[in-house]
């Protein structure tokens, strides 16, 4: 009895403490301009698993694969995965910085209009919330097309014949289709099961580590070609893409960057976290470094069982990873087995980006930014969540998604694109951190790493310089049809209707988020986390 009156006295106080916890969170929430809305159900834990399925990094690598095989062979992939998880270690430390000090779910979009001086803030802020917006719709998009794909090429290491797959006679429409089921499952959970979304992200960090294991066992121990020596694996160079060898390692790095774009996703669910201001930016700057981790853990036994490069360069489905584990293994069934873990991730990993999108799209709506605003900025009071936004994005994704009729290289074009703007949307508060506020700004937050941060900072701009002209670029030098990178013609596409809708109704009526009273000068900024008076006025007068 006794103990019986312990336990409900400990979960007494742990009720009491969460709820002192959101309160405080709420307040802060208030004080940076916004009415909380949505429950805040998600412990630091669970953020961290959340920001762990967003990038999902066996998954992620696997369905991008083609392109380090392409660009150079083992030696892109591993030294690339390396290279590209430090660069995001720079971005996932200033982004940790500033969150600390701006945790709502506008993220960076509000981060830059707060950071941002008054002559260039609106112009700022629009810029960074399109590119947010639009990165976390084209990867949500790419990682539920490259789920299609990855699934279509695992059910071919089963032979109707002798050379030929099950799915090797498919029609365009009938990928489709499979990408529109998929589309509208990822959909459906988090709209309808919201309050068990932490569970199930729970549930994916024990199926992660349960499908590495057994992935990297079985590769390693039955490889049924054989095993490369180490020195191939970490050395062998061989650009089969066209490019000069220098270039064409850098295009390699799509693999890497796609499966670590997700880094910042996180930050739109800060009004959903107990204490955002310190679990989002541990969360960030925790799951790179454990990214890093398994992506090693993945990809070193993977290459160490590669099959014959050419081969797999020039394979019709673009998924090497079916065929590399079905050389492993040696037997179909086998091989299908292993890939299972991969799939049910690459199917969470979607239902996590979906969550995040709707959040962005919502909060970026909240405060004008998006045609419809009023319509998208809606919370479903009964499933505690913006379903309308959720399903702005659920349209828009399947109306990106038909490119592929066009070209079967339309996956080259989201994943790419989704990198492209989701950098982007990074640099922005970084750059006007910086540049601007950045002695002002940061000494307010949980989190100030010095000289480290500013360090970083320039890192990860740089980064951001090079890589939004990079994943432009086909990773075959000699174009084709089929081979031509579509995300600069997204790009274009997203860029012309902002900057559309920014002419027509955001010069003169875009006011930004609700932040007016804030740091209108480098002078006024105060010492202590600034409150935004009368503008909480304006929100609620929403």
């Amino acid at each position: 009895m006794a103990s019986q009156a312990d336990s409900r006295r400990a979960s007494g106080i742990s009720n009491a403490e969460n709820g002192t916890n959101n309160n405080k969170a709420n307040q802060t929430l208030e004080d940076l301009g916004y009415t909380p809305e949505l429950a805040r159900n998600r412990s630091v834990w669970q953020v961290t698993f959340m920001c762990f399925i967003l990038s999902s990094v066996p998954y992620g690598l696997s369905t991008t694969l083609y392109y380090p095989l392409a660009a150079g062979g083992p030696a892109n992939i591993v030294w690339g995965w390396v290279l590209v998880s430090c660069l995001i270690m720079c971005v996932g430390i200033s982004l940790a910085e500033i969150t600390s000090v701006y945790p709502t779910a506008g993220g960076v979009y509000y981060q830059t209009f707060v950071l941002a001086p008054p002559w260039c803030r609106r112009v700022a802020s629009w810029i960074c919330g399109w590119s947010y917006v639009a990165g976390n719709i084209t990867i949500t998009l790419a990682v539920n097309f490259g789920t299609t794909l990855l699934l279509v090429a695992c059910l071919n290491v089963f032979e109707k014949s002798p050379g030929v797959g099950l799915t090797d006679d498919f029609q365009d429409y009938q990928t489709f289709l499979i990408f529109l089921a998929i589309t509208l499952f990822t959909h459906a959970i988090p709209s309808l099961m919201n309050k068990w979304l932490p569970y199930i992200e729970t549930f994916a960090i024990f199926w992660t580590i349960a499908g590495l294991v057994a992935i990297v066992v079985c590769l390693l121990a039955i490889a049924k070609e054989g095993r490369h020596e180490a020195s191939w694996v970490f050395g062998e160079f061989v650009p089969q893409a066209g490019w000069p060898a220098g270039w064409s390692f850098f295009i390699g790095l799509l693999q890497a960057a796609y499966a670590t774009s997700a880094t910042g996703m996180i930050v739109s669910l800060c009004e959903e976290v107990q204490e955002p201001a310190v679990m989002v930016p541990k969360a960030m700057v925790g799951t790179v470094m454990i990214n890093t981790i398994a992506g090693l853990i993945f990809l070193i036994p993977v290459c160490f069982v590669l099959p014959d490069l050419t081969m797999l360069v020039n394979l019709a489905s673009g998924q090497p990873i079916p065929v590399i584990f079905q050389k492993a293994i040696g037997n179909s069934a086998g091989a299908f087995c292993l890939l299972i873990p991969v799939l049910v991730l690459g199917i969470i990993c979607g239902i996590g980006c979906v969550t995040a999108t709707s959040r962005c799209t919502w909060a970026f709506a909240r405060d004008g930014g998006i045609p419809g605003s009023g319509w998208w900025r809606v919370v479903n009071k009964k499933l505690d969540i913006p379903l309308n936004a959720m399903m702005l994005g659920m349209v828009v994704e399947i109306a990106l998604g038909a490119i592929y009729f066009g070209s079967t290289a339309a996956y080259n074009a989201f994943s790419g694109v989704g990198v492209i703007f989701l950098t982007l949307s990074y640099a922005c508060p970084i750059a006007v951190s910086l540049f601007f506020r950045r002695r002002q700004d940061i000494k307010n937050g949980h989190y100030n790493f010095g000289i480290v941060g500013a360090i970083a900072n320039v890192v990860a701009l740089c980064w951001s310089v090079l890589a939004i002209p990079l994943f432009c670029m086909p990773t075959l030098e000699t174009v084709t049809k089929e081979s031509m990178n579509y995300a600069s013609v997204v790009f274009v596409g997203f860029v012309l209707i902002a900057g559309v809708w920014y002419a027509v109704w955001g010069y003169n009526n875009y006011q930004g988020p609700p932040t007016d009273a804030i740091g209108r000068d480098n002078d006024s900024m105060p010492d202590s986390m600034p409150e935004a008076t009368s503008d909480i006025q304006k929100t609620k007068s929403r």
